[in-house]
Order: C-alpha cells, then structure tokens, then sequence
C-alpha cells in the first residue's frame, strides 16, 4: 500500500498550489471540505469515526488533484458516500444529495451540475483510483479511549482531558496533520496538549516499568519527541489564532461530532514507532495562546 504521509515541504507543492491557488486559500478549501463533511455526515446520522474517513479521504485526494480542477463540495460529498459504505454506514446518495442541497446556497449548489447524483458517483470512480483503493484506516480517537485508560490518577481530572483532546482531534481534521503523522500520534500530542491547559500532570500509568524516567508519551510511542509535539500541538492550535475569514466560518468543528465515551473502547495499544520527519517549532507554552484556546474551549464543557 501507498505512504500516505508527506514531508512538509511536499506540503508544499501540492497540484493546487503549483495552480496558482495560494497557500492560505488552499488552507480554507480543505476547513470547507472537513466541515462540510462533518456537518453532512452528522445531519445524515453517520458515526464520527465515518465522517474523519471521508475527511481523510478528501485531504488525500487533493494532494494529487487541484481545487481547480474538482470542486470542493462535490469532492466532499463524494468522500463522505465513500467513507459512509467502507465503514459499513451506507447511505443512499440520493440522500446525501437531498442534505447537501439543504445545506448550500444556490451558487454552491450549481456546482454539482444538472444531474448532482451522477456528478457524485462518477467522481466515486475518480476518488477510488486517486486513493489507489487503499480504504481502511484508523483514527486519533480510538488511541485517545486506550491511553487514557492506561492513565492512573483523579478520574475527573482524566475524563475532562479526554473530552478536550476528543475536542481537539475534532478540529485537528480541518488540518493536514493526517497527512504527516500517524493517528496515534496525533492521540499522544493532543493528550499533552491537553494534560498542560488543565495543569495535570501525568505522572503515574499502567505497565510503567519500575525505575523508568521517561515521560508517559515515550512509553506510550516509541521515539516521540518533545519537539513532535510541540509542533503538532501549534498546528491546531493555529486554528484558533487565525483572524476570522470575511464570508467564512470558524475553523473549528469541535460542536459538530460528539464527545467519547469511554466504553467504546477497551483494548490496550502497543507502542508505535514514529514516523521520521520533526519540525521545529517554539515550545507551546506561551500563555497568550495557551490562554486564547482555553477561554475558547471552555464553553463547551
């Protein structure tokens, strides 16, 4: 199977950009995409973990196409029919036509064509073949349920950073970070993310070998770095930062999919090796940010 994780600076030369689309505007095209998504997939009754496949599958597919040459929406559309029957909650397009109609305006709308069902099921074919067939994938989020339960310590203290990082995961979606790291890591940064804006610290955990001096992340994946994180902990946090768009939502997804429950998943994960590739980029912990996306995360607990 392919390698779906890319460099940052093949982040870089994506075919939308070498079209002359820039890099703030193909930033917005894919928070349209994921939203649209999610928003879809939530209105349709689809799981979480259907609506982050059909987001995988839309930030894949533009890594080898434009936005110029494929509309957004209807690639959007077309990720979520996809994701809906590879996760075994298939829907009919008519529907998913009915619900896209519902929730665009008339000049969005027009982009699907004369006939938007056809229009979906031929970039079906299109979306199969730019993925080259390879379905099946796994999410930040059922890592989140397994280490946390690994995790010993004041349970409401672990069941509030569990619903932030679920929180953040959410809108981690409206970035390109499933296309650089594997989900698990993702799970662990937003863990630690998490575990600094509610000031607990993990200390204590399940298997931790006697005399380890390591930090849980690097019992939890093999070979993570402080600086990994760091680094994929701004991403999202960007998002939050980034002045509002004149006509465009707000970035973040978070009040669309629902909060964990921690039942859904029981089995303990293995340690993971990570991938190569480490940016740099300055500690997370400045308060000024820090701050901003508490106060904004706060409202929703």
């Amino acid at each position: 199977m392919p390698c779906w994780y890319y460099e940052k600076k093949e982040l870089q030369q994506t075919p939308s950009l070498k079209d002359g689309i820039s890099a703030e505007t193909e930033a917005r095209y894919r928070r349209d995409g994921a939203r649209f998504i999610m928003d879809a997939g939530m209105k349709m009754g689809l799981r979480f973990d259907t609506c982050a496949t059909g987001v995988v599958y839309f930030h894949r597919f533009y890594m080898f196409h434009s936005f110029k040459e494929f509309h957004r929406y209807v690639t959007a559309a077309c990720c979520l029919f996809l994701a809906g029957k590879v996760e075994e909650t298939p829907k009919k397009c008519k529907d998913l036509v009915k619900i896209t109609r519902s929730m665009l305006p008339d000049a969005q709308y027009a982009v699907f064509g004369e006939d938007p069902k056809e229009e979906v099921m031929t970039l079906e074919r299109i979306l199969l073949q730019t993925i080259k067939f390879d379905l099946m994938m796994e999410h930040p989020y059922a890592f989140l349920l397994k280490y946390a339960k690994l995790i010993k310590g004041d349970k409401e203290k672990i069941q509030k950073m569990v619903q932030m990082a679920w929180t953040f995961i959410n809108d981690s979606l409206c970035t390109t970070l499933c296309l650089q790291w594997e989900p698990e890591i993702i799970a662990v940064a937003l863990m630690y993310l998490t575990s600094r804006l509610n000031k607990f610290e993990i200390t204590d955990w399940q298997g931790k070998p006697i005399g380890f001096r390591g930090k849980w992340y690097e019992f939890l994946v093999e070979d993570v770095t402080l600086e990994l994180l760091e680094d994929i902990c701004h991403q999202v946090l960007d998002l939050y930062s980034k002045p509002a768009l004149k006509g465009a939502e707000s970035p973040a997804v978070s009040q669309t999919l629902p909060q964990p429950n921690p039942e859904d998943q029981s089995r303990q994960t293995p340690k993971t090796p990570v991938s190569p590739q480490v940016a740099k980029r300055k500690p997370v912990g400045g308060k000024v940010i820090f701050m901003y996306c508490y106060i904004n995360l706060c409202s929703q607990f």
